[in-house]
């Protein structure tokens, strides 16, 4: 079979002359030959699988310098790369995913016709923190009141302060009368503030660029518990007796769990399955995750710094949070399992319960 003209290839290939135009301008998929007088582009039949790889990673929505980079690679790295880039869509639709949840939700709250007509709710809740066996300071921070549950995981040599900034920062929501319509945008604008205390703790101390923090709270709200979340501190809420993380890690290690490149058992061991890719510092990628919770009678949120989580097996933190009624005898109990694991770390607890109240929630 001769050379094929640019029509009949992109029928046979699925691609637009246009688009072959372009991917030959940029070097993505060149003709075998041009014409000199016409200047007509003309395909070898043996470059129709080439066409037809560009066209399918096209269809995944592969932008097109890195399916350069794909067809340059052999079978076996292609796939690996495939696989990783479809990962990370997916990683970036759940994340918008629960962004359309959260504005659904908070939207809906907004329509009388959908308000909720249960009975109030409340929390009753209690936080502690501790050094654990290993480190010489404390550079966590936790914190419990009548509305607002935080954690945060300073470090570098200022970390404490910067756990404990990023938190105060947060502390007027307890008093402040926020609006339903104007949550998300009161969301956004505590993680600026929290930034802003953290940016300027780093500029007082020795190390900026190494100080920084983890923040993960949640704000009660009367029937609904809102989540900000940054960096490898975690929420998981006991349901029913089952108990569910609903945050994210970002972490390196996470993130190459989510691309493929991990399994969830080799990035328990990892050694760099602390370094962050988001967290409150100088240089640090600050974008939170936002989320809304409908709360629902006896459920109990476990907010935690890694401290607890790296070193205290699931099944344990699900046993302690089931049969220990009291919150603060379970923030208790927690680290105890952890500082029994080692305690090679900070470890800070916030355990909260919802209840339905008769009165106004108070803190444990």
């Amino acid at each position: 079979m001769g050379l094929l003209t640019i029509g009949v290839f992109a029928k046979a290939s699925r691609l637009s002359q246009k688009a072959l135009r372009l991917y030959d301008e940029l070097g993505l998929l060149s003709p075998a030959r041009v014409d000199p007088v016409t200047g007509y582009r003309l395909y070898a039949p043996e470059q129709l699988d080439e066409a037809r790889l560009v066209a399918w990673l096209r269809r995944l929505g592969m932008p097109l310098a890195r399916i350069q980079y794909v067809r340059r690679l052999n079978a076996g790295a292609a796939v690996q790369e495939v696989r990783a880039f479809w990962a990370q869509v997916e990683a970036d639709t759940a994340a918008r995913r629960d962004l359309a949840t959260f504005l659904i939700d908070h939207l809906s709250r907004k329509d009388p016709a959908m308000c909720p007509t249960a009975k109030p709710l409340g929390i009753r809740c209690a936080a502690l923190s501790d050094m654990g066996l290993v480190r010489e300071s404390n550079q966590d921070t936790a914190y419990a009141g009548p509305r607002l549950l935080a954690v945060a995981d300073g470090c570098g040599s200022q970390g404490a302060p910067a756990s404990a900034a990023a938190i105060d920062a947060l502390k007027h929501l307890e008093t402040d009368n926020i609006p339903a319509g104007n949550l998300l945008d009161v969301l956004e604008d505590v993680i600026e503030q929290a930034q802003q205390a953290v940016h300027d703790i780093a500029e007082n101390g020795s190390s900026p660029k190494g100080t920084g923090t983890t923040l993960t709270a949640m704000l009660w709200t009367g029937s609904q518990l809102a989540l900000v979340h940054i960096g490898d501190s975690r929420v998981y809420l006991l349901r029913e007796g089952e108990l569910f993380q609903i945050t994210h890690d970002h972490t390196v290690v996470q993130s190459m769990v989510d691309e493929g490149r991990l399994s969830p058992e080799e990035a328990a061991s990892h050694p760099q399955r602390s370094l962050l890719i988001r967290a409150l510092g100088q240089g640090a990628n600050t974008t939170p995750d936002l989320r809304l919770h409908d709360a629902q009678r006896e459920d109990r949120y476990l907010l935690c710094s890694d401290g607890l989580s790296t070193v205290v097996p699931t099944p344990d933190i699900r046993r302690a949070l089931s049969e220990i009624s009291e919150p603060e005898l379970a923030v208790r109990e927690l680290i105890t399992l952890a500082n029994g694991s080692g305690g090679p770390d900070n470890v800070s607890c916030v355990v909260a319960d919802v209840l339905e109240l008769q009165g106004v929630a108070t803190p444990a």
